[in-house]
């Protein structure tokens, strides 16, 4: 096994390989990931759950649970379902508040060396710019995931991912109300990414993370109704990830600005695919209620396939698909 040292160095026993990751390049303070690899919003809590399972610290970052500025009991039951590789979840951003958010997990986010970003959700344009405002400056929280596949009530139920003005409008505010970087996650259930994500990218976001998840719904055949409380749900895991490769392999080629993939990662080849579409960094998510410690496992085996290619860092894999092929189907 390996080792890190303190500047994202992976020590094994042929060479050393530089995991390190920047995702804000463009802030004075940046984003400096020791390693690519990260937890998805949703998936890990407020990264507490965890850590008497797996070492936290050699993650390369936590995406905290979806944040509103008020206290949220979330949908009905059920919320959630199996489905073929994969399940299908409407949770319905059940959380403490950013208030809470602030007065009880962020001190213990400050004692950790992992950094931990939250994943910030809202109503409306000034919903997100108020928690981004109270988040600004509060020690251990190291940047902010704005969760854009929200729908905005102002404007009749419309989800600002599914429009480039609204996308970009919110992460503009956004961008203006705090000085902490910046991630997109944009939603795959619009008809063109790439025109999403060049939005967002001049409203000022450092970078953007994808895919979230697909819109689904099961149906109870005895009970002869939709499954879940909310009827649909969001689709997870090994079902969406080709969706998901694809659509960063387009996004990854169209902005000037770093990618973070998820969708489905279920193994380090996974991740590898994630990246040589063009990500810097991806999440895990769906597969952490399966094996906790996957996660740690793919920084392990990145740095073993960068050793056995010969590469010194993980930025030489990233893209690398994009030079053979520029084709393709913009479906």
């Amino acid at each position: 096994m390996g080792r890190y040292s303190k500047c994202g160095i992976w020590c094994g026993d042929e060479m050393a390989v530089d995991l390190s990751v920047e995702l804000a390049p463009g802030r004075k303070e940046g984003l400096l990931l020791r390693n690519p690899v990260m937890v998805a919003s949703g998936c890990f809590g407020w990264g507490t759950e965890y850590s008497s399972l797996i070492d936290i610290q050699q993650l390369g970052a936590i995406l905290s649970k979806g944040t509103t500025l008020r206290p949220r009991k979330g949908n009905e039951m059920p919320r959630l379902v199996e489905t073929p590789a994969g399940m299908l979840n409407a949770i319905g951003l059940q959380n403490i508040g950013v208030r809470k958010v602030i007065a009880e997990k962020a001190p213990v986010w400050a004692t950790w060396r992992v950094p931990v970003l939250v994943n910030v959700a809202g109503e409306d344009v000034d919903e997100f710019c108020r928690c981004a405002q109270m988040l600004d400056g509060v020690q251990g929280v190291a940047g902010i995931e704005l969760n854009v596949s929200c729908p905005n009530v102002r404007a009749g139920g419309a989800v600002f991912a599914c429009d480039p003005y609204a996308a970009a409008e919110v992460t503009a505010a956004v961008r203006r109300c705090t000085t902490l970087p910046l991630m997109v996650k944009l939603s795959p259930n619009v008809g063109d990414i790439v025109a999403i994500a060049l939005a967002v990218e001049e409203a000022g976001a450092d970078c953007i993370s994808l895919i979230n998840t697909l819109v689904g719904m099961k149906i109870d055949i005895i009970k002869r109704r939709p499954y879940l409380g909310n009827v649909t749900g969001g689709l997870s895991g090994p079902a969406v990830r080709p969706v998901a490769v694809r659509m960063v392999y387009q996004v990854a080629q169209a902005v000037s600005i770093p990618v973070v993939g998820l969708g489905g990662i279920a193994s380090t080849d996974d991740a590898l695919e994630f990246i040589m579409a063009g990500a810097s960094a991806i999440q895990v998510g769906t597969a952490l209620f399966v094996d906790p410690s996957l996660p740690l496992r793919i920084v392990e085996e990145l740095a073993g396939f960068l050793e056995r290619e010969g590469l010194s860092s993980i930025g030489e894999l990233v893209g690398v698909a994009n030079s053979h092929f520029k084709g393709g189907s913009s479906l």
